[in-house]
């Protein structure tokens, strides 16, 4: 591979030499954050005496957290810190998080009375208790949250060549798929079949090994200086606009700032577009505004660049795109919990000796995931290009994971209801153990694997090309940003279904868990039509429609 061009002063910074220290950073962090994160609802139903769908609420409200919170990590790292002393504080964060975790599940005075089998009547956790708890699981959240998306931005910043950016992103989603499989896969069958004890300090073993890693490979990292956030130059555009609201605005280019101190000297004067034609005000110069000799604005609240304004108006362009997103992941949040709680009811033997893990359930749809995603760009996309000669737009390949996600929703109802069927045919209620194996819900998580695949890299390369040039730093958060929102929506919408129907009680064998997916699917059709709508009416930014978009 070519040498890296190093920025002058700092020959040895940057480069492939940083690539293993990154990577195993990531790596450890992302099997610390799997090996606790992936069997939280069995912990807390089985050690903590939680109620099964209160425990699956508390799982999406932190898995919520983990997915929202990384834009806060991101505006924080490009603001103010810088990556390098983020992803170390929230390092620490973490670490310590888990280690109070590690704690609760190793002194018998944190956690309450374990119930018996046949007790109807169990003691939940004390208010100190949960506190230490929700502690214990608050302080990893934030650490995962500014990680793992400032690591991603961090390591691409220690190379100059795009091609190499590339690579390392590639690397990047490889490492996360594969630290995450050890995690559900080998954490957690020790914690359901050993000790949680153990599973949990392996999850900090992997967190102290990422941490010290990181340390270790400082010397070698190119560490940018923070240049501030793009979204106060938003905000900027949007404050300026209602104080000069009732100024009249101009036809003439130059009563409008073209560019600022830093952006650039040579520029076309141009006016700003006629779209939201409200915030053109805040590009327009007044007889109050004051430009320092050096080009620089002194009160930037109160006058903007036309690149900021448009820069705001391409961003209310795509939102409505954006928001369809919500939609999209808040039945798939909603899935990943409630599939715990239907493979802890259902036989998940494999032979007659071992039994898989409830949580272990979701590797399938990690499987499907990277299997999918190898067959599209090796074999579906090349042979489509081939026939049509055209490469199926962003939009449509988002489109395309709607109705996968839609027809897993389905699925996962026609299940529910023949596994509710076996559980009234045998007379079972509460929570027992339906005689039908586990494995009928493989085929819902597959669809689900591949709807991930399909849309989910399109709707990052999306964001990423229609955001405006300021937020492409921070166009991947955009996205967790979405799937946090979504979580925290799924927590609601089970919140709602509990207090006005009877389809989810805390024993799901008595419920009609059935009726939730079909609710879902119904919401997924409603919001695929909104999508459709969407779609038609968007206009690409930066490439033109017949362009081929990869």
């Amino acid at each position: 591979m070519d040498a890296e061009q190093q920025p002058t002063g700092s020959p040895t910074k940057g480069g492939w030499i940083t690539f293993p220290f990154l990577i195993v950073t990531f790596g450890g962090l992302t099997i610390a954050s799997g090996g606790w994160t992936s069997n939280l609802i069995v912990y807390l139903i089985n050690k903590f005496n939680i109620k099964s769908i209160d425990a699956a609420q508390i799982a999406t409200i932190v898995n919520g957290c983990m997915t929202l919170f990384p834009i806060i990590g991101a505006i924080l790292a490009d603001s103010f810190f810088g990556s390098f002393l983020v992803v170390l504080v929230s390092s620490l964060i973490s670490l310590l998080g888990i280690l109070l975790l590690t704690l609760t599940a190793t002194l018998d005075s944190l956690r309450p009375t374990q119930c018996e089998n046949s007790s109807s009547l169990c003691a939940g956790p004390s208010k100190a208790q949960l506190a230490i708890l929700y502690t214990s699981l608050a302080l990893p959240c934030i650490g995962v949250a500014g990680s793992r998306f400032t690591l991603a931005t961090m390591g691409a910043d220690q190379f100059d060549n795009p091609k190499h950016q590339g690579v390392f992103f590639n690397w990047f989603f490889c490492t996360m798929y594969l630290a995450t499989l050890v995690s559900v896969v080998g954490i957690v069958y020790i914690e359901d079949n050993v000790s949680w004890v153990l599973g949990y300090s392996l999850s900090v073993g992997g967190n102290l090994i990422g941490l010290a890693v990181f340390v270790i490979g400082k010397r070698y990292y190119r560490l940018l200086k923070p240049q501030g956030s793009p979204f106060t130059g938003l905000a900027c555009v949007s404050v300026a606009a209602f104080r000069k609201r009732k100024v009249l605005l101009s036809l003439k280019s130059e009563d409008y700032l073209q560019v600022s101190h830093g952006e650039g000297i040579k520029v076309d004067k141009r006016t700003p577009s006629n779209s939201f034609k409200f915030l053109n005000h805040a590009a327009l110069v007044t007889e109050s505004d004051d430009i320092n000799s050096d080009g620089s604005i002194k009160k930037p609240w109160n006058l903007c660049t036309i690149q900021q304004v448009e820069d705001l108006k391409s961003l209310i362009r795509i939102s409505p795109l954006w928001s369809t997103g919500i939609l999209l992941h808040t039945p798939l949040a909603c899935q990943m919990s409630l599939i715990v709680l239907q493979a802890l009811t259902m036989d998940r033997h494999m032979g007659p000796h071992f039994q898989i893990s409830a949580g272990t359930m979701l590797v399938f749809v990690m499987i499907s995931t990277s299997g999918s995603l190898a067959i599209i760009d090796r074999f579906i996309l090349p042979s489509f290009q081939k026939l049509t000669k055209t490469t199926p737009t962003l939009l449509k390949r988002v489109g395309t994971g709607h109705v996968f996600n839609v027809t897993s929703m389905a699925i996962s109802a026609i299940v529910e209801s023949k596994r509710l069927s076996i559980a009234h045919k045998h007379n079972l209620n509460g929570n027992s153990v339906v005689p039908m194996s586990v494995f009928w819900m493989v085929p819902q998580l597959v669809i689900v694997g591949i709807g991930e695949a399909v849309f989910f890299p399109a709707e990052v390369s999306l964001y990423y090309q229609e955001f405006p040039k300021s937020l492409k730093s921070t166009a991947a958060a955009m996205v967790a940003m979405l799937i946090g929102i979504a979580f925290y929506l799924s927590s609601a919408v089970v919140d709602f279904i509990r207090n006005t129907t009877s389809w989810l009680p805390d024993g799901i064998n008595d419920g009609r868990l059935d009726n939730v997916y079909w609710a879902f699917t119904v919401a997924g059709l409603i919001n695929f039509g909104y999508f459709l709508v969407c779609s038609m009416l968007y206009k690409y930014q930066n490439v033109e429609k017949d362009e081929v978009a990869s």
